[in-house]
């Protein structure tokens, strides 16, 4: 029973570090790219000082540090459970998408995306009823 609920507890850990480090890795990333101003890159050496603004900007390496904190949380829920139930939880984070875009990039998000992220999350809360591994690895021990 307790190993149940501790595979339960880390499997809706990592769900919750996807749902935060993905969308908080988009918008650095996008937050990144818009204070490096418009992308030049024709004469050569236009997108050389392009790609210099681009990566010395700090909110680009927290977004890709981000990003790459999502992948590794990923693969490990994915190994933990099903597909058709990681894919779904996951799906909070386009509430987290918005939120963040409202807060960090001064996004107008309106009252019908709202409602349309609402949809979402009530689908994600009926999919995180049902148990997260409905398969069973089999091992195969040695004696």
């Amino acid at each position: 029973m307790t190993s149940s609920r501790t595979f339960h507890l880390k499997t809706y850990l990592m769900i919750a570090v996807m749902v935060v480090a993905g969308p908080l890795g988009n918008v650095l990333l996008a937050k990144g790219m818009k204070n490096s101003g418009n992308l030049v890159i024709w004469p050569p050496m236009a997108l050389y000082h392009t790609a210099l603004n681009v990566f010395a900007a700090g909110s680009i390496w927290l977004g890709v540090a981000s990003l790459i904190t999502f992948f590794v949380a990923y693969m490990l829920v994915l190994s933990w459970a099903d597909y058709s139930f990681v894919q779904p939880a996951s799906s909070l984070a386009y509430g987290v998408v918005a939120l963040l875009g409202y807060l960090m990039l001064g996004e107008r998000v309106s009252p019908l995306r709202w409602t349309g992220i609402a949809v979402i999350c009530l689908g994600v809360f009926v999919v995180g009823r049902t148990d997260p591994r409905t398969t069973v690895h089999q091992t195969t021990e040695r004696v």
